[in-house]
Parts: structure tokens; sequence; C-alpha cells
């Protein structure tokens, strides 16, 4: 399964990232960081409209390579001027040609909250994310015991950073709200056979209690896709592929927007 390849990997490369900079270290880094504890990324899903969290990426396991060269600087600013929540920065190597440096220098050109696309398996991810810049991490319960899920969400919190904590299925569901997220994000795609069912996201979201944040994650690429989330009760989309493949990105955020520019 695809999920265990990408597990492997990135534990792989945390181990070789820890020798270059040890988790002391890292935290002494972090220590002389601000915290705000008034949680922007969450802050900016809290919207009258529905919130977009548009995604920075290079590749996916599903599709192979998007685009040939990634103006990840540009797309940031793009997504911005476009009214964009929120931007996601993928930062795995591997399958998704990300970098935590795309994250850090992102940081430095926009205002917008940062989500960290990555798979988090350990603390060292967590603190590396609020070093980069991040806003926000994403923790996957399919990958994490119940321990872990607590103990991230407790780090994320002392360190002023949001969690999208992410679902497959009723189960999933249920481990999240029991850890308290305050995020949770259900991926419509099927990371066993890379299929999409946006009918996912319209299910789990009658299990989901309204004062928690819910994000639509993969598979959004029209404005229909959009109006039937919003009609759900969705609070937000996190979209990939689509505004990475959109020539003019600012065009097809709107377009994707539609009548909701009205509503504020």
């Amino acid at each position: 399964m695809i999920l265990d390849d990408l597990v492997a990997a990135t534990t792989l490369r945390i181990k070789k990232e820890q020798k270059k900079l040890p988790l002391k270290k890292l935290k002494a880094q972090v220590s002389e960081l601000a915290i705000n504890r008034q949680f922007p990324f969450e802050l900016a899903l809290k919207q009258n409209r529905l919130g977009f969290i548009c995604e920075i990426k290079q590749a996916s396991p599903s599709k192979g390579k998007i685009v040939n060269h990634l103006d990840y600087l540009q797309i940031a600013k793009d997504y911005q001027a476009a009214g964009a929540n929120a931007i996601s920065v993928l930062t795995e190597p591997t399958y998704f040609h990300g970098s935590l440096d795309y994250l850090r220098e992102v940081h430095k050109v926009v205002s917008l909250p940062l989500l960290r696309k990555d798979f988090t398996i350990s603390r060292y991810m967590i603190y590396q994310a609020k070093a980069a810049g991040a806003s926000a991490i994403l923790l996957i319960v399919g990958i994490l015991s119940d321990l872990q899920l607590k103990e991230y969400l407790s780090i994320a919190d002392q360190l002023g950073l949001s969690a999208i904590v992410e679902a497959h299925n009723p189960a999933e569901i249920k481990r999240a709200l029991i850890a308290k997220a305050r995020i949770i994000g259900v991926n419509n795609r099927n990371l066993k056979d890379f299929t999409v069912d946006l009918t996912t996201s319209l299910h789990l979201r009658k299990l989901v209690p309204k004062n928690v944040l819910f994000v639509s994650e993969s598979g959004i690429q029209t404005a229909t896709d959009i109006a039937n989330l919003k009609k759900a009760g969705v609070n937000a989309v996190l979209i990939g592929e689509t505004m990475m493949r959109a020539k003019d990105k600012i065009a097809a955020l709107e377009k994707l927007q539609g009548d909701d520019l009205d509503e504020d």
C-alpha cells in the first residue's frame, strides 16, 4: 500500500535529518520564535464563506509529475492575490517532489497561514514545521496511534500550530474526535487504489460536530463540487491538482469561489 511506502520513506528521511540537526538543537531554534495563541490557520477558516486551502505540489503518487517547472513562490503569490484563505505546501520529497525549503521560502513572500503537508510520524517534524514558518501540520489518523495523536496535538498546541487531523472512515473520525481535534480533514482519495469519491466527505461530515472545522481534501474540480460540499456544511476545501494544472491560477480560484465572493 502506498501509505506504507510513504511512511517508510519518511522514517528514513527524518532519521537522516535528525543526524544533521538533532532534536535538542531544533527545539532551541524554535524556542526563539514567537508563538501565536490565536491559531491563525483556524481563524482563516472560520469565515462566513467556504474556505480555500490551495496547494503547492509538483507531483503525486497517483498522477506522477503534475508540472515540469514548479515556480512555487509565484504560485504562492497568485494564491494570495486570488483570495485563498491558506496555502498547503508539500514538503515530502520522494513521492511529491516537495521540500521543506519551499515552505521556508513561501513563508517569506506571503502573509497567509501555511500548512506543512507531509506525513507527520514524529515530534521532530512538528518542530521542523514551526521552524520553517508553518501555521499548521497534517496528522493522518491511519498512520498514528491514539497516543501519538494526543501527543502530537499537544505539541502543536504548545507551539501555536493548528493540525488538520485526516480521517478516511467513521472509525478514524471517532478517533480524531476522541483526540480532541479542532480540524478534521477527510481525504476523498482512497489511498489503496487511488479512486476518488467526493461523497466520502458528504457522508462523513454528518459524524463531525459543527464546532469542529471540517476540511474536504482531494478530487475537487468544479464549482458544482464546491456547491455540493458547501451545502453539506463543509467549512473548507483543500485543492491541489486542479489548481496546479491551471495556467491562470487567479482566474481558476475565482471561478471555483463563484458566488461565495459576494457573501462577505
